[in-house]
């Protein structure tokens, strides 16, 4: 599963410039084309067609709402979300919790603010943030799922952590699995100048999350910015401080380009 040896494209798509959805309840930053922001040349990278920066306000969310076709991972930096779903599915999803929604023939479900908690007899409101990411499946129609699995302790040794994969050979390490046999999804929460190294894929979309990372060969990355590495060389990327990041390792792609081309 080595990246061409040519034909590298590195492309740094900064936080400022994304779509932005902005509601009373919802301040959202999408990556890729998403509802009524529609740009022809951003529909996706590989087989990633949607990244959605989220901050959702307390006692509020997505109502039920239709899916289909697509594999759904949630990764929450802040709060907690409750997730409720047509197949009988629920659960609070926060940070360190790997999450996965196969829509696959359809599914209905809602995303809401868990925000409201007791505390020393006070109740305090917080917004959740999180970062929803669409994949393609391998095939459609098939039977929607969900899945979801803890890894706080994983990401506390360091290191990139597989957080849901289909590749074979990475099934066992995956904490979830989605449908999508070319495609893996990791984490790392870094210290300060900790590094890791990306994987060597064909497509190679790196997100970060949380501070500020020096990416090898192209220098620094702020806090929503993206970076979209055709012909990945497993370049090095390294905290200033303490930053979180998001990595999609893939074989394919939607459009079925050639990287090489």
């Amino acid at each position: 599963m080595s990246a061409p040896p040519h034909r590298r494209r590195v492309e740094v798509r900064r936080a400022a410039g994304r779509f932005a959805t902005q509601l009373t309840w919802l301040d959202s930053h999408h990556s890729f084309s998403f509802g009524p922001h529609w740009d022809p040349n951003n529909t996706h990278f590989g087989l990633l067609v949607v990244s959605n920066d989220d901050i959702v306000q307390p006692a509020t969310g997505f109502d039920n709402h239709p899916h289909r076709d697509m594999e759904i991972v949630t990764w929450v930096l802040q709060g907690s979300l409750v997730h409720q779903d047509s197949e009988g599915h629920s659960g609070v999803i926060y940070p360190g919790l790997a999450q996965r929604m196969s829509a696959g023939t359809g599914i209905l479900h809602s995303e809401k603010n868990d925000a409201w908690k007791l505390t020393g007899g006070q109740i305090h409101s917080d917004p959740v943030r999180f970062i929803q990411m669409w994949v393609a499946p391998d095939e459609n129609g098939i039977e929607p799922g969900y899945e979801q699995m803890e890894i706080d302790d994983d990401l506390l040794r360091g290191g990139l952590v597989t957080v849901a994969s289909g590749m074979a050979g990475h099934l066992d390490e995956a904490a979830i699995r989605i449908k999508q046999r070319n495609a893996a999804l990791y984490a790392a929460r870094m210290p300060e100048t900790s590094t890791v190294v990306l994987p060597e894929a064909p497509y190679v979309h790196l997100f970060v999350a949380r501070g500020e990372v020096e990416l090898e060969g192209t220098g620094g990355l702020g806090e929503g910015d993206a970076v979209r590495i055709t012909a990945a060389e497993g370049e090095m990327v390294t905290a200033r401080g303490e930053a979180e990041v998001l990595v999609w390792e893939m074989h394919s792609s939607v459009g079925g380009e050639d990287p090489a081309a």
